[in-house]
């Protein structure tokens, strides 16, 4: 059984203005699978967006591959292997590449970035506040994230600039405004070698071999130093290749979601004035009211997962090789986990969101770190005698792979 409707969630038009929630609602409480028809080169997909679906699907590697790619783009089979980074990645390999980086994401590593967290949250409101008026996307979401980021890499903060740019330009590949060449166009064929067709990854390769050049073999702890010198356990180098796309990987992944999960939590609590209250009155509900900022967020609608042999799942026959997504966004909403799920509860409890994954070996290798940053940054703004409201419309990031927000004028009321 599947539905049968004319609707495809490959249609960028439902996501123009932010997520397609009464779609989402519509197809969870539609028996089975839904598909989706795409243009050409693609095919179209199944979608599973009801709660326990999606964790069943996370959780069974064997049948449902991460290695033919996670995104709804089909990548040429010759192109596969010098595409691929951890996400497109199962088994052995998988393991033996993400435990060479885990170290460096554990709580307990991330914990001794406080100080310094606090330094840069600080700094970064003390400037936006300043100026009276301004973009909360540029002057406080964007700004934040990609300096702790740049610590990690140990780069230089004069290139924070360009790092946001470079994710702007992959991660926007289907909005007009931040793309240099529309995934969907017929010019995105020159650049279907690199990660999102965009011309923007052959330049972060570039960046990043530059760095790991001068770093190889000098007993750095960064993580392009990790990624240069580090063997994974399963005693393979990492080749050119995986060198170029796990660095990606690590620019557009340690930057974009935290950055929009920021910029909706701040919008969900000006929508929500006593929930902010109640955050003022006990900071100590911060920590977890985090929690229920990345649910809110779902800052990752999607990621693909391809089937590995015929099989009947959730009331659908699917068949080897046919595409079948995971809608986070939509779980995060599912009613039969959830009670009240439109309701912004900054208490919720429990709150087992699915915004990092839930289960499975793909689980968000940043989650520590994000949680961290979302808790520093709100403990900061939610602490001071400042009170933001929106001068403006929220504008969404043409996308059905990030819910993205492109801007948020602000201004100190």
């Amino acid at each position: 059984m599947s539905t049968t409707t004319d609707l495809t969630l490959a249609d960028l038009d439902l996501f123009e203005n932010c997520a397609p929630w009464g779609v989402f609602d519509e197809l969870r409480a539609t028996p089975g699978l839904h598909y989706s028809t795409e243009e050409a080169p693609n095919s179209g997909f199944w979608s599973a967006t009801r709660y326990h679906d999606i964790v069943r699907v996370l959780r069974d590697t064997d049948t449902f591959t991460s290695t033919k790619f996670t995104n709804l783009e089909e990548v040429d089979p010759h192109l596969q292997d010098q595409r691929r980074s951890l996400l497109e990645t199962d088994g052995l390999r998988h393991r033996a590449l993400r435990r060479m980086l885990q170290g460096q994401f554990t709580p307990q590593a991330v914990a001794k970035y406080e100080t310094f967290l606090r330094g840069i949250t600080a700094k970064t409101l003390d400037a936006a506040f300043a100026k009276g008026s301004f973009d909360f996307v540029d002057e406080v979401s964007a700004d934040f994230p990609i300096r702790v980021l740049a610590r990690l890499l140990d780069v230089p903060d004069s290139d924070t600039g360009q790092l946001i740019a470079w994710g702007n330009r992959m991660v926007g590949n289907t909005d007009p405004e931040h793309a240099d060449v529309l995934i969907g166009s017929a010019d995105s064929d020159e650049y279907r070698h690199v990660p999102f067709r965009s011309p923007a990854a052959i330049e972060v390769y570039e960046y990043g071999k530059h760095m790991a050049a001068e770093r190889r073999g000098k007993g750095g702890t960064d993580l392009v130093s990790l990624l240069a010198d580090g063997v994974p356990s399963d005693g393979q180098p990492l080749s050119e290749d995986e060198f170029n796309t796990n660095f990606l990987l690590l620019v557009v992944a340690g930057n974009e979601t935290t950055r929009h999960t920021i910029t909706h939590s701040m919008s969900n609590l000006l929508n929500n004035p006593e929930q902010m209250d109640v955050l003022r009155n006990d900071p100590s509900l911060i920590p977890w009211a985090v929690e229920e900022f990345l649910r809110f967020a779902s800052p990752v609608y999607h990621f693909r997962r391809t089937v590995t042999r015929d099989v009947e799942f959730s009331g659908t026959q699917l068949s080897e090789g046919e595409k079948l997504v995971v809608w986070f966004a939509s779980g995060n909403r599912d009613d039969a986990v959830f009670d009240e799920p439109y309701r912004f509860d900054v208490t919720r409890n429990p709150n087992e969101h699915m915004s990092f994954g839930r289960g499975g070996p793909h689980m968000c290798l940043g989650n520590a770190l994000a949680r961290i940053e979302l808790r520093i940054m709100f403990e900061d703004l939610l602490t001071r005698d400042v009170t933001l409201e929106r001068t403006g419309d929220i504008d969404y990031l043409r996308s059905n792979f990030v819910h993205g927000i492109k801007r948020m004028p602000v201004r100190v009321a």
